[in-house]
């Protein structure tokens, strides 16, 4: 987490340091809930799942391509996984996943600027991400006696090792609204790459992550 965190600040100071041509650079981050569909050719197995809560931070970047319509990017740590839980009369058991992803959205942004100085924003467009570490934790509780299980999340290609592939991407679309120096802004990322590295009988896994955001202008518009 040490490293993640250098990497965002020195991401930020880089493009503090950018001269500006039209750009628009932006901190942002808030909540996350995220979720994941976890499906083969005969069964889903997600129907159960709860949202998790989390957060995402990062730097964002709009690079304008007219009045109305720019191209927007950025670099933004997040936090995706899922919880869920399941009990019976004798025992219930609890299962809580938490993985931190890199993720670069790059999405075309449309903006109508009211008279009032608000301005309504819709974005859509792919995403591209990189796990970088995660935990699952398993708490059990049996008659009145309880368990926990924790361990890291192995990334990677073999079926027979590895939890999830590293790599991830998908579709991100949503919309806000911007005042002054200010944003908030809501989006949702669509997984639709398979993340799973066991792929038989069409076993899949795929990210779902609700993002609810809070940005300020880094510098002057222009």
């Amino acid at each position: 987490m040490k490293n993640i965190t250098k990497l965002l600040l020195v991401v930020m100071a880089s493009l503090l340091s950018i001269e500006s041509n039209g750009q628009i650079f932006r901190i942002i981050g808030g909540l996350n809930l995220s979720n994941m569909l976890i499906k083969d050719d005969h069964n889903t197995y997600t129907d159960d799942f709860k949202m998790k809560p989390g957060f995402h931070i990062g730097t964002t970047a709009d690079f304008p391509l007219s009045n109305a319509l720019s191209l927007s990017t950025g670099l933004l740590m997040d936090t995706k996984g899922f919880n869920r839980k399941e009990e019976d009369q004798d025992w219930n058991r609890k299962e809580k996943l938490r993985l931190y992803y890199l993720d670069i959205p790059i999405v075309l942004k449309a903006l109508h600027d009211f008279e009032s100085g608000v301005k309504v924003f819709g974005v859509v467009g792919p995403y591209i991400g990189v796990g970088l570490s995660g935990k699952i934790k398993d708490e059990y509780e049996y008659q009145g006696q309880e368990d926990t299980y924790e361990e890291d999340v192995e990334w990677g290609n073999d079926e027979n090792r590895d939890d999830f592939r590293r790599f991830d991407s998908g579709l991100t679309f949503g919309g806000g609204v911007e005042f002054k120096a200010f944003l908030i802004g809501i989006s949702y990322d669509l997984g639709l790459y398979n993340i799973s590295p066991y792929s038989d009988d069409g076993f899949k896994m795929n990210n779902r992550v609700l993002r609810l955001s809070l940005g300020y202008r880094l510098g002057n518009s222009n």
